[in-house]
């Protein structure tokens, strides 16, 4: 078997590109690669020259979900040993999703059980057309509790109620039909598809791309209520005194490419 670096790191202009990289295990999860990952996404968050966070896997797969051998290793845990186990995973997909920058996935092939938490976890997914997904858990006797916030928001709680129980592998036309990906492309043009999306993210206002993001975290599913009507009031006026909005606004009145932007 031939042994690769779990994750591969690369910087690319205002772009970190992170690559699963276990290809001969199609990208499962193992402590070592929960740990590379976490800790590539907290680094990425706090550096500046960082805009946007791009995830996909080397080889034919995304992510295949948890290595059977780590997972085999679980079973002989005290229970102390598996809940601190099983955080760690919670805490890398928490990590993701709540990485101020926005996260999208390219994902290149299968993405079962874990894999689906991770994608769902990115802020945007675009998908190959040839990748399949499964929700794969209950196969095993095992349950998809860690992913379930993730997937069940990006999904909806409808088709998770179907994909959960039954462990159905559906294709990637029914991944975009249910929401759970953006969009699908053929394989040869989904870095093109991914890289043209964190173009436009990288573009645009860093501080006005973070706060859209915690937007739609915090008003999601939140009643349409007085507190919601002044907290966007608030949030308006804020970002409206910011010397990212006055670059921004004067950019476009004098027809001239904002400070932020890359060459400008």
């Amino acid at each position: 078997m031939t042994l690769h670096a779990p994750l591969d790191i690369v910087r690319d202009g205002p772009i970190a590109r992170l690559t699963l990289n276990r290809p001969d295990m199609r990208n499962a999860f193992d402590e070592t690669l929960i740990a590379a990952l976490t800790a590539a996404v907290r680094e990425a968050a706090e550096n500046p020259r960082v805009r946007v966070l791009l995830l996909t896997g080397a080889g034919k797969a995304f992510c295949a979900g948890g290595d059977l051998n780590w997972m085999r290793k679980m079973a002989t845990l005290t229970d102390a040993e598996n809940r601190a186990d099983a955080a760690k995973l919670a805490g890398m997909l928490h990590a993701i999703w709540s990485c101020p920058k926005p996260v999208v996935a390219a994902v290149n092939g299968d993405a079962y059980a874990g894999g689906m938490g991770l994608l769902s976890a990115c802020d945007i997914a675009i998908a190959a057309d040839s990748a399949h997904f499964c929700l794969s858990e209950t196969r095993l006797g095992l349950l998809p509790a860690t992913i379930s916030p993730y997937v069940i928001r990006a999904m909806g709680e409808r088709a998770a109620s179907r994909y959960f129980l039954t462990a159905e592998r559906f294709d990637a036309a029914t991944a975009l039909r249910l929401g759970l990906v953006h969009g699908t492309v053929p394989l040869d043009r989904l870095r093109e598809e991914t890289d043209a999306i964190c173009r436009a993210l990288s573009d645009n206002g860093p501080a006005a791309v973070q706060a859209s993001k915690r937007l739609v975290r915090d008003f999601a599913g939140r009643p349409m209520d007085d507190a919601l009507i002044a907290d966007t009031v608030e949030r308006i006026a804020a970002i409206r005194s910011t010397e990212e909005a006055r670059e921004g606004v004067a950019a476009f009145l004098e027809k001239r490419e904002p400070s932020w932007k890359q060459g400008a």
